[in-house]
């Protein structure tokens, strides 16, 4: 019976979560509180679930994200990004893009975007160009960028937590077919846009004359923030070595930076997403019901069963189930589902951990890059689209999903070669 409740709970957090008629904080939250209050779980039981690592991990870089961008260094990059470009739309476009790539690799793309696309409004508003072209490319470079690293796209974080993959691991193993995936993204771009893309010499000089420099507000504290940051990405580095959670660093990082810049604590935690870390809470409880009712280990024995235990098919199974799959739902609750999955899969085909990564890649690969399909495939997808309807422009889901799920396809078949060739 209690596995029921488990699944009919599970099902309707994701159908309001799909619907966006409730917020989806407070339908993974509801969720937790039912299973709770019918009985699946204790409350002792619901908080062992709860991953620590991954909120701590999150909350400590929004602290460092929240008072950095204080600074005007996202500007700076923005409009260095158009120097580059030397006022060309198209190059614009992929310098743009690029920047979000790698911005997305070191902190988070969901708040990469946040950054990012006022920036992409401010440049199209003064080249008089169709914002739409630049907000897709800023979606794709994104979520492909957050792929490279474990901080990059919450399912890495979630990944690194419940693993014992570090921050140079994914580095590592990732990054090579992300650059891949990258420049073949920007190529299409580039093929697609650049003759839709004319613009009068004089706008191009006008935009030209704006100065990065002086997007800069505040020199002293962009010193602060960027020897904080440095210390934080050594952590991260070394962090296994040390024998210390990727949480422990980025929250230690927050408190360093709030200490020397003696910001009040009010005005910083403010800036953390909260929602999304409620968001969190919730749903590893939802999923811990799945876990503490057997469902997770049904399926498990089921896919091994489908696979009839071959290791190769079974992680193109992952990659491309995952791809699918998290183009029309939330990459993040459906990694939270996948993670005890793939463990409860290797406990029962004799798998060691380190025999699991090459899984653990097809699962980072397929739902980070399969975010791309959809409007609603990725939360950095779902902010770029409210951001733009604020400024007036609508991203239709269909429209998107003609150009983007071909593109995304695109992309895990590379990332198929990839993990064929290298690790299976």
């Amino acid at each position: 019976m209690q596995a029921y409740i488990a699944i009919i709970v599970f099902l309707i957090v994701y159908a309001f979560i799909l619907s966006e008629k409730v917020h989806r904080a407070i339908a993974s939250l509801f969720g937790g509180m039912l299973l709770i209050l019918l009985g699946v779980l204790t409350q002792e039981k619901a908080i062992e679930h709860i991953d620590w690592n991954t909120l701590g991990l999150l909350v400590g870089m929004m602290i460092v994200v929240g008072i950095t961008r204080r600074t005007g260094i996202f500007e700076f990059l923005g409009l260095k990004a158009v120097r580059l470009a030397k006022g060309e739309p198209i190059r614009i476009l992929i310098s743009l893009a690029s920047v979000t790539a790698i911005l997305s690799a070191l902190l988070d793309n969901v708040t990469t975007v946040l950054l990012i696309v006022p920036i992409v409004f401010s440049i199209t508003d003064k080249l008089e160009l169709n914002p739409m072209p630049f907000l897709v490319g800023m979606i794709f470079s994104s979520n492909v960028g957050g792929t490279a690293t474990l901080i990059g796209d919450p399912p890495n974080i979630m990944i690194g937590s419940q693993t014992h993959l570090g921050f140079t691991d994914f580095i590592v193993n990732l990054t090579p077919v992300v650059l891949v995936v990258h420049v073949a993204t920007m190529a299409i771009f580039y093929v697609l846009y650049r003759r839709n893309m004319e613009v009068s010499n004089h706008l191009k000089a006008e935009l030209m004359k704006h100065d990065p420099i002086l997007a800069i507000k505040d020199f002293a504290l962009l010193k602060k923030s960027l020897f904080v940051l440095s210390l934080i990405l050594i952590g991260f580095f070394t962090h296994q070595a040390l024998h210390l959670e990727s949480a422990t660093i980025a929250l230690s990082g927050g408190v360093l930076l709030m200490f020397i810049t003696r910001e009040e604590p009010e005005d910083i935690l403010l800036t953390v997403e909260w929602p999304t870390i409620f968001f969190f809470i919730g749903l590893f409880i939802v999923v811990g019901g799945l876990i503490e009712t057997g469902i997770i280990d049904s399926m498990a024995q089921w896919a091994m069963t489908a696979t009839a235990g071959n290791f190769t098919l079974t992680g193109m199974l992952i990659l491309w189930f995952s791809a699918i799959a998290s183009a029309f739902v939330d990459n993040i609750p459906f990694v939270a589902t996948m993670i005890p999955l793939i463990h409860t899969m290797g406990t029962l085909g004799g798998i060691s951990q380190t025999g699991l990564e090459p899984l653990w890649w097809a699962l980072s690969l397929g739902a980070c890059l399969g975010g791309n399909g959809t409007l609603i495939g990725a939360s950095a997808n779902v902010i770029v689209a409210g951001m733009a309807e604020k400024n007036g422009v609508h991203i239709p889901f269909i429209g998107f999903m003609k150009f983007a799920f071909p593109l995304m396809l695109l992309s895990i078949f590379i990332s198929m070669i990839f993990l064929l060739v290298f690790y299976f």
